[in-house]
């Protein structure tokens, strides 16, 4: 699978993972799922402040206030035959302070984000308790091939934003 990955930071965070990390931990949400036939596979990914990811969500979504990642799918006629999946926007101060709150690595945390963005621009949700836990199971895997502890096991105290 070829995957090209669109990477823009308007975020004014300082922890905000190389486009090398951001690859690798989307790239291995693809490549564990069924990517329709597709080789070659591009996405976008904005990493932003709180004050954007809120527009974006109310603007979208018709919630209030900012959230941790936003998925956009491309939305194309069969007849283009694109590799585009679509977009994610994920808010870096909702990152870091859910990885404080989980009592996360910072990394396991956005790692987290993008594969579960990765996994919404497929057509996986989490809207049902039946698609919640396929979903939760499949970024539980591929979160831990890459060696980081499973996403939805927290230490005691903390709270799951998700």
């Amino acid at each position: 699978m070829n995957l090209t990955i669109d990477m823009e930071n308007a975020s004014s965070s300082p922890n905000v993972p190389d486009e090398k990390l951001v690859h690798q931990w989307v790239y291995a949400a693809l490549a564990e799922i069924n990517t329709g036939g597709k080789d070659d596979l591009e996405l976008s990914v904005r990493v932003v402040d709180e004050e954007e990811s809120a527009d974006l969500n109310q603007r979208y979504r018709h919630k209030q206030g900012a959230t941790n990642v936003l998925s956009f799918p491309a939305d194309l006629p069969d007849s283009l035959q694109l590799p585009l999946l679509g977009d994610l926007v994920i808010c870096a101060q909702i990152v870091e302070r859910e990885a404080r709150q989980q009592d996360k690595s910072l990394d396991a945390h956005w790692a987290h984000m993008l594969i579960h963005g990765s996994l919404h621009l497929m057509g996986y949700d989490h809207i049902d308790d039946r698609d919640a836990e396929e979903m939760e199971l499949l970024e539980t895997k591929i979160i831990t091939s890459l060696n980081f502890p499973p996403p939805y096991e927290q230490s005691p105290g903390a709270t799951n934003t998700q």
